[in-house]
């Protein structure tokens, strides 16, 4: 090791890669290394069938390459902080909610997969000979052509394997190798250990262990069996969100890889030497030491050692390959070394693995991770195993990450907090994974069910599309006056007014179809049988009152003036046709409808003089908590939410649309409004639109058919909250909602473990059972406040509207007050 002494060298003396050409990488060894990009599952979503499965497809994978191939892995973890792009049109909400996750620290994952072919057998290859050692390198001569095509050909093979098993693989190419004038290349990257697109040029110093610039590195390996526990598997138990009832797992190497939370490396490798050589050489020593077994117990236990593995390669047909795994951390504060080491040590603690740190190699297992030189890596620190246990060392999660569709909410990674955009509508549409946009929310009261929908319907609502919300409990009434939208509700000295017969030029089918509707809804009740001529005799009226308001332009469209016209001129038009009185008793129809005429009991319900286009409306709020069990009143607004919401599925083509019914749905759900819930669920996509049902009652789910058989079976997302009140029951929950056991770990996950901090709750989305995650439920103090439903925290925020200022301008204050108090 005495080149490693000498005060200084050149990185381009000791550089171990000749050249990059044709996206390969070439080393001074002649070895020929491919490099690429691996795209992991997301963590915290798989099973142990998953991880199983996975582990399978790496172990058939490895089978293909030739002898003399190295797999080198390495997962680069390094702190990074979210840096929000500030649109110049963002809303105030939305500004503040980046602002309020700027810098937000999280651990930024990259991972790479080498897969190099050696020029020759490398298994007694040491530190002594790798090329920063050696005082001068000779080139080799390169592989033919009939083994570098063997070899292209396994790595096309097993790329298509790890896509089978759900990770993307990219090949990287020259550029991204070496870099360009304005962008690192990856050997730069890994030099400076820093894997941002500008990574400075750094000095490497080995004098003492390794310092890379600024950055002390410490480095613990696995490269020797002692080093291991007396197994290996696909995945461990996840301590902070496993219970008895509801074991939750991650991979084996997670707590070295994603779960370690410093700046650090986890490589790993596998090195593919001559197979039937190695058992060969096993066979010898096998017999040597059975010779020797009369002299010492040892030999004759290491003796069964070698039974065991070669009976074990040739029973299971089980491929012989040594393997090395290590974990190089680092900081740049002197003062947080003692602790780097500790946790390092107590992540390989906690897998049963010895924390072995190593300080005499640290340089050569370094030079050894440079890309495309695995070939160099010293054999003294590699260890004999199956294929199958050499992969379960390998990383195989990585962060949440962000949709490729530009629609979307915003929610947070459950691990760090950083902020996840999430589509939930048109990307899983696009890719099969659902067949409708509908929803349907669970969560028992306090578990965040308002503050989930409150976000979700103001970003649906920012990029455009059409929102009409049916509530009890002015869960919305914040944000629908900040978003200056429409808020009907009913109050004694403000009741609840609509003007149904206003429209846009000519009314459509539908709308005298829904006027039809409403007033016989005013004039029989629900079991009251309607006649042929008495449905005719309405539709005429509804013509001829429209045709009146063409002609004389002074008639403003409302209940008050179409009451006056059937007692004028429609009155006239019956006796002129001569229609009977059994056929259609005008008298009886103008008598039961005076109650909602000018000076009637409801004359304000349906004379409203704002004349609104409620189908223009973007943003629409229905408060039906203090009518919901009104004989007269709840019919008529419900009929008014329909034919308002299907104004907007016929004539909005194009713009997204959106029907969120919370606890009203109940009183929704009865007789007369069943069909058209149906009809709803089931035609609403076909109209680019959604509809959304939340509720707090687990019987609702289990008892009420409109909903088992219609709602859940029509939404295609399905949307749950913490469950911790519903434990006891929840196997019906599970059984009813088609939650697989994976599903059912997940849900039962929720809020178990949430970061220390900033208060916040999870909620778990499933889109058709196909993609199941956690997300955090994280806002700004701007949007708390907006969004909370308790009662004495509304209060000082209307109070400060009902003072003067904007609704903006009273959240924005709150917010303030909270922080300066918090």
């Amino acid at each position: 090791m005495s080149e490693l002494l000498q005060p200084a060298a050149t990185l381009e003396e000791k550089q171990p890669i000749y050249k990059v050409e044709s996206n390969c990488l070439i080393s001074k060894n002649a070895d020929v290394t491919v490099a690429f990009r691996l795209g992991l599952p997301e963590i915290f979503t798989r099973s142990q069938q998953d991880y199983a499965s996975m582990q399978a497809h790496f172990s058939k994978g490895v089978r293909l390459f030739p002898n003399h191939t190295v797999l080198h892995k390495l997962d680069a973890f390094v702190e990074d902080k979210y840096a929000p792009g500030f649109e110049p049109d963002s809303t105030m909400l939305s500004h503040a909610y980046q602002q309020y996750f700027h810098e937000r620290p999280y651990l930024h994952h990259y991972c790479y997969l080498f897969i190099t072919k050696t020029a020759s057998s490398r298994d007694n290859w040491n530190s002594l000979q790798t090329l920063l050692s050696r005082a001068r390198i000779v080139p080799k001569e390169m592989m033919s052509e009939e083994t570098l095509s063997e070899f292209f050909t396994a790595v096309g093979q097993f790329v298509r394997v790890l896509t089978d098993s759900g990770i993307t693989v990219t090949q990287l190419s020259d550029d991204e190798i070496c870099g360009t004038e304005s962008t690192s290349g990856l050997l730069k990257k890994y030099l400076s250990l820093d894997f941002r697109d500008h990574a400075p040029t750094v000095d490497i110093d080995f004098t003492e262990g390794l310092k890379v610039g600024a950055k002390s590195c410490c480095c613990f390996s696995l490269g020797h069996l002692d080093d291991l526990p007396a197994a290996l598997h696909t995945d461990t138990k996840y301590g902070p969100l496993s219970k008895d009832n509801s074991p939750f797992y991650v991979g084996f190497a997670a707590p070295l890889a994603l779960l370690l939370p410093v700046n650090h490396i986890y490589n790993q490798y596998i090195f593919l030497d001559d197979h039937k050589k190695t058992l060969k050489s096993f066979e010898k020593k096998r017999d040597n030491l059975n010779a020797l077994s009369l002299y010492s117990r040892q030999n004759a236990i290491n003796k069964e050692f070698y039974d065991q593995y070669l009976n074990e390669a040739h029973s299971f047909n089980k491929l012989s390959v040594r393997a090395h795994a290590n974990v190089l951390a680092w900081t740049e504060n002197p003062h947080e070394e003692k602790a780097l080491r500790e946790t390092v040590g107590a992540a390989l603690t906690s897998l049963n693995c010895a924390a072995r740190q190593n300080t005499v190699d640290i340089g050569a297992l370094f030079w050894a991770g440079i890309p495309g030189n695995a070939g160099d890596f010293p054999s003294e620190e590699t260890f004999y195993t199956f294929e199958d246990a050499a992969t379960c060392l390998w990383s195989t999660e990585t962060n949440y990450r962000d949709s490729s569709s530009p629609f979307g909410i915003k929610l947070s990674d459950r691990l760090s907090g950083k902020p996840v955009h999430v589509d939930l509508s048109d990307e899983p549409m696009k890719k099969g994974l659902i067949k409708n946009r509908n929803k349907f929310v669970l969560g028992p009261s306090g578990s965040g069910k308002s503050f989930f929908t409150n976000g979700m319907v103001r970003q649906y609502h920012e990029q455009g599309a059409h929102v009409l919300l049916v509530d009890t409990g002015n869960s919305y009434k914040g944000l629908c006056e900040l978003k200056g939208g429409v808020y009907f509700t009913y109050e004694e000295a403000k009741p609840i007014s609509f003007n149904p017969f206003f429209v846009v030029g000519k009314p459509d089918v539908e709308k005298r179809q829904s006027l039809h509707t409403l007033i016989l809804t005013l004039w029989k009740f629900a079991d009251e049988k309607v006649t042929q001529s008495e449905s005719v005799s309405i539709s005429n009226a509804i013509a001829q009152y429209y045709q009146l308001l063409e002609t004389d332009l002074s008639i403003e469209a409302s209940f008050n003036t179409f009451y006056e016209f059937l007692q004028g001129p429609y009155r006239d038009h019956l006796e002129t046709v001569k229609v009977r009185e059994k056929d259609f008793d005008l008298q009886n129809f103008l008598y039961v409808l005076s109650p909602y005429y000018r000076g009637g009991e409801y004359d304000y319900l349906l004379n409203s003089q704002k004349q609104l286009n409620l189908t223009q409306e973007s943003f629409i709020v229905f408060e039906l908590d203090n009518i919901k069990d009104h004989p007269i009143l709840f019919p008529v607004v419900t009929l008014i939410i329909m034919d308002t919401f299907l104004q907007k599925m016929r004539q909005l083509n194009g713009v997204r649309k959106m029907i969120l019914i919370e606890e009203a749905w109940k009183a929704l759900a009865t007789a007369n409004m069943a069909e058209y819930i149906k009809y709803l669920f089931k035609t609403v996509r076909k109209f680019f639109g959604e509809a959304i049902v939340v509720t707090q009652e687990i019987d609702d789910i289990i008892t009420n058919p409109i909903v088992k058989d219609t709602i859940i079976n029509n939404a295609h997302c399905k949307i749950l909250l913490d469950m911790n009140d519903f434990l006891s029951r929840f196997d019906d929950i599970q059984r009813m909602l088609s939650l697989s056991d994976k599903e059912k770990n997940l849900v039962l996950s929720i809020n178990r473990n949430n970061r220390p901090g900033p208060k916040y709750n999870e909620v778990f989305i499933s889109l058709g059972g196909r993609i199941s995650k956690v997300y955090g439920v994280e806002v700004s103090k701007e949007e708390y406040v907006t969004y909370t439903t308790e009662q004495t925290e509304k209060m000082p925020l209307f109070a400060k509207v009902e003072s003067g200022m904007t609704m903006e301008e009273a959240i924005q204050v709150y917010a303030e007050e909270l922080r300066q108090a918090s």
